[in-house]
């Protein structure tokens, strides 16, 4: 099997969640890396794995973050990195698959199918091929321990629980 790196330069982590039950915070996670085993234009058999800096969460507000990284949230001293491996692959169509494996967050692992679209290959200019895929996917936030909220005053809550990831992947052969 050919093994690919993730290209992080190129690669973005996002997410997405309600605020205040109407509008949504969006953010974003800087450092990752990750590979992937087997044959990027044809994912069935392949294995990926990824492992996410749970400290580089970036969401526009410096408290935010750091809110973020707290115990309250990641307790990112404690839990530093968020991982995912993948347990079986599903070709669902042309360039399409699901990703089903084990998403890690904090001491908490479960199962989550990303669903992803092989974008195709390209030449960069310096020579090197380059695989592209979108994968997304929404998970509760709850399920995985991050249970801080707070009430409003007109009722609901402040953060809401579905949280949608979204990753844009660049991959390069290893060397």
């Amino acid at each position: 099997m050919t093994k690919w790196n993730i290209d992080a330069s190129h690669t973005s982590v996002g997410f997405s969640v309600k605020h205040l039950m109407v509008s949504k915070v969006r953010g974003r996670f800087t450092g990752l890396e990750g590979t992937l085993e087997g044959n990027p234009e044809d994912l069935t058999g392949a294995k990926i794995e990824f492992k996410i800096d749970a400290s580089t969460i970036h969401t526009n507000s410096v408290d935010r973050d750091n809110h973020l990284r707290s115990g309250d949230f990641f307790d990112t001293e404690t839990y530093p990195n968020i991982t995912f491996v993948t347990t079986d692959i599903v070709k669902k169509g042309n360039n399409k698959y699901e990703l089903i494996g084990d998403l890690t967050v904090k001491d908490v692992t479960k199962k989550v199918t990303f669903k992803t679209d092989y974008e195709g290959t390209a030449v960069n200019p310096w020579g090197v091929k380059t695989a592209a895929f979108e994968a997304e996917t929404k998970i509760s936030r709850k399920e995985f321990g991050l249970t801080w909220n707070q009430t409003l005053e007109a009722g609901g809550v402040l953060v809401g629980d579905d949280i949608k990831i979204t990753i844009d992947v660049q991959a390069n052969p290893a060397e």
